[in-house]
C-alpha cells in the first residue's frame, strides 16, 4: 500500500482511535500527508423525531458547544501523541460518511483509514458509517478491524 500521498484517518475519538491511527502510520511513505478527521453529528439530527419541530431541550446549543470543546481537546491530544500537526487535524460537523466523502474529495485524499467492528453471523461485515464510506468513496478505503475486548 506504499505510495499514498494523502491519507485521511477518520476516528471517533474513542479508545479505539489509537490503533486506527497507528495502522495509518504503518502504511505511510516518506512525504505522505496524514489528516486526522473527526465528524461530530449535530445533536438535533441524532435526536430527530423525538421532538419534530424545535430543539430537543432548552440549552441544547450550549451542551453541543461544550461537547465540541471537549471533543476538540481529545482530537488535539491524539494529534499531539502521534505527531500530526494542528493544521492536519480536522473537526467537521454533519453526517459522518457524507463529511468524510466531502473532505476526501476536496483534499485529494487517496486513502481513507477508519475502524470497523467485525460482526458475526448474518450481521453486516462493516458498521453503518464504515459501509457508507466504503461504498461512496472516490478513493481507496482501509477498514481497520477493531476487536471487542472480551
Amino acid at each position: 500500500m506504499a505510495g499514498y500521498k494523502t491519507i485521511a484517518v477518520a476516528i471517533d475519538l474513542s479508545n479505539e482511535s489509537k490503533p486506527i491511527i497507528q495502522r495509518a502510520l504503518d502504511v505511510v511513505s516518506p512525504g505522505t500527508r496524514i489528516h486526522l478527521v473527526y465528524v461530530q453529528e449535530p445533536l438535533d439530527s441524532v435526536y430527530m423525531g423525538v421532538v419534530p419541530y424545535g430543539p430537543v431541550f432548552v440549552g441544547m446549543n450550549e451542551v453541543e458547544e461544550n461537547l465540541k470543546t471537549e471533543l476538540k481537546s481529545k482530537l488535539d491530544a491524539l494529534g499531539n501523541e502521534f505527531g500530526i500537526p494542528p493544521e492536519s487535524r480536522h473537526f467537521l460537523n454533519g453526517a459522518p460518511a457524507k463529511e468524510i466523502h466531502r473532505f476526501s474529495d476536496e483534499n485529494n485524499v487517496e486513502l481513507v483509514v477508519l475502524g470497523t467492528h467485525g460482526q458475526k453471523g448474518v450481521q453486516l461485515l462493516l458498521g453503518a458509517t464504515a459501509n457508507s464510506v466504503l461504498h461512496g468513496s472516490n478513493c481507496d478505503v482501509l477498514a481497520v478491524r477493531i476487536h471487542d475486548s472480551e
